[in-house]
This record gives structure tokens, sequence and C-alpha cells, in this order.
């Protein structure tokens, strides 16, 4: 059974749908992108999925031991995120507090795994500075290892390289698909289609009908043309 399967989602608010008829699933090891034009739905679909906000239609139904609180979420950051006053230890801590229960303070257990996720993002020597002192690659991988403390399944990405230069982008990538190699299933919300290279799945949202298949039945899809021809051949020959 899969991780998560969504079966005739709308999606909206106050009752006014912006997107309809999305159907997708997640399996254990997936790399899932989500594209679509502004306005079209990513967002809420975000919050649906975190379970923020209702869908007005449809289902989602979890499974393969996976349970709705162990989705590990990386927020597209906002200029009040890049200057929150706390330690990357004190960000990457908090990253347990979902699976901690009622327990008013981070033990033995959460602060070990803590550590191992700032040494395997190789963060572990900045674990005393301030977040906002960071660069905006070293913010990232801050907020990837509170993610992975969320989570052994899945991650929530969303825009998760908005204004991070070429060659740390490229890092970044390179960081999300070697966690995908070892077994973490990704979701990844993105503008930048050089995202898709790297993807097992896509699910092309519009607000009639969206597109959900594997990275080679996508690139078939007229929706897919349409779509990467706004980024110019370029777009294409990464994919």
């Amino acid at each position: 059974m899969a991780y998560m399967s969504c079966k005739g989602l709308s999606l909206g608010y106050d009752g006014k749908k912006i997107a309809s008829h999305i159907n997708f699933e997640i399996n254990k090891g997936d790399y899932l992108c989500i594209v679509g034009e502004n306005g079209a739905g990513k967002s809420t679909l975000i919050k649906t999925l975190l379970h923020l906000q209702d869908a007005i239609e449809g289902e989602i139904i979890t499974g393969d031991g996976f349970k709705a609180y162990e989705m590990g979420y990386l927020p597209q950051q906002t200029m009040v995120q890049k200057d929150f006053p706390a330690t990357v230890w004190e960000v990457v801590l908090s990253g347990n507090i979902a699976h901690m229960g009622k327990k008013p303070f981070y033990g033995k257990k959460e602060k070990q795994l803590a550590e191992e996720k700032l040494k395997e993002l190789g963060m572990w020597e900045f674990r005393k500075k301030c977040y906002r002192n960071l660069s905006g690659g070293q913010q990232q991988r801050t907020l990837l290892a509170r993610a992975l403390c969320a989570t052994t399944k899945i991650i929530l990405l969303d825009e998760p390289v908005t204004g991070l230069d070429p060659k740390v982008t490229a890092a970044f990538y390179e960081l999300i698909n070697k966690l995908n190699k070892n077994g973490i299933t990704v979701i990844m919300v993105s503008h930048d289609l050089q995202a898709l290279s790297y993807a097992s799945h896509i699910l092309h949202i519009t607000r009639d009908e969206s597109f959900f298949g594997t990275k080679k039945q996508y690139m078939k899809q007229e929706i897919a043309k349409q779509f990467l021809s706004l980024g110019g051949e370029k777009k294409w020959q990464i994919l």
C-alpha cells in the first residue's frame, strides 16, 4: 500500500474551488515534483497534505506504516523566518516536537537525532551560530536537518532553492537526491524546472484536471510541452 493516496481532491477556500480532480499516490522511495502555474493550487495542496486545512472534496489515505504527523516539512522562507533569532542547534532540535508527545523537555534521544542530522548535512560546526547569521544555503541545510528530525519517511519541500545562487542550488539538489537514494521519499514544490531532472514522478496541477505519472509519461503530455516551453530549449535539455 502507498504511503499516501489522494483521490478526487478538490481544493479551495470557503467552499470556492481553485483546483479539482487531483489524484496521485506517493510510495516509499518516490521523488515527486509538483508543478503548475501561479494560482493553480500548489500552496493549497501543501496545506491540505499537512492537514492545516481540509479538502473541499476527496480523501487522503495513508498506509504502509506512514502516519500523517510523520511528514517533515521545509517551508518556503519569508524574511521573518530568515531573521529568526535562535541558534542552529535550537532550530534543528525543534524538529523533534511532533513525535515527543507530552514530554516537556528534549531528552537524550532527541539530542542524539539532532546531532546525527546536523553532522549528516555538514552543519555540526555551526550548531552554536545564530540562524539569521547563516548564508542562504546554510539556512536551508539547517531547516532540512530540522525536517529530517521529524521523519524517516517523507519530506515536503516548498520552493527550497528560492533566493539561492546557482552553485548552492546545484549542491542542494544533489543533497536532496542523495537523501532520496538513501530511502527518504521526497515531495518538492518548485518553479525551478531544473528540479524535474531529479524526479521519478510529476504532479502537474491545473484548475480543472491535473496530470500525475512518471517523468517519462509526463514528457509525452501536451501539458508538459506547453509548460516546459516557457523555460526555453535549455529546460528541455536538463530533462
